[in-house]
């Protein structure tokens, strides 16, 4: 796996041995062609990080910076090398997402969210609800899950744009700017 374009391109990216699952490079390409200039300057958190390949991408792009999650702590291990490797910023947190977005200060212009598909839906609903508070103004959320699951969007977000990948649906979704 390798960051797509801007400042870090063609860089290697370590995936995590198991336990995630790495989105495809056609859906990351297709994620960030729709994004275009949203990365740059953009504050990212990035959700169930894996290999960190998401947010590392949109670092590369411009952002300025990333706020990584994963609460796997080989994952983590594997996703603090890509970061070093990459050498353009962000910080790594082990820990359960859900805490993290309860205490996380600041807001975030651009945040993914790539659950685990074992994640059940209720769950994945809740943390989607935990985003509205660090979600800036005009902030877009990017939704990576599996086909089958029944993942709404929250009153707080309009659906932009859904695409299908195979056996999964990547939603990106917008807050309004008022």
């Amino acid at each position: 796996m390798r960051i797509i374009a801007g400042r870090a391109k063609g860089r290697v990216l370590n995936a995590p041995k198991s336990g995630t699952r790495p989105m495809t490079g056609r859906a990351r390409e297709s994620i960030f062609s729709i994004l275009a200039g949203r990365c740059e300057g953009a504050v990212v958190l990035d959700l169930y990080a894996g290999s960190g390949s998401l947010g590392l991408e949109a670092l590369s792009r411009g952002a300025s910076d990333a706020l990584f999650v994963e609460r796997d702590r080989a994952a983590c291990a594997v996703l603090r090398k890509n970061v070093e490797r990459v050498s353009l910023g962000g910080r790594v947190r082990t820990a359960d997402v859900a805490l993290v977005l309860r205490d996380v200060p600041g807001r975030f212009d651009l945040i993914f969210v790539d659950p685990p598909y074992a994640d059940d839906d209720a769950k994945v609903r809740g943390v989607l609800e935990l985003i509205d508070p660090v979600l800036a103004r005009g902030g877009i959320v990017v939704m990576h899950r599996q086909l089958r699951s029944e993942v709404t969007t929250p009153d707080f977000l309009h659906t932009v744009d859904e695409r299908r990948y195979g056996d999964a649906v990547v939603t990106m979704m917008e807050r309004a700017v008022e």
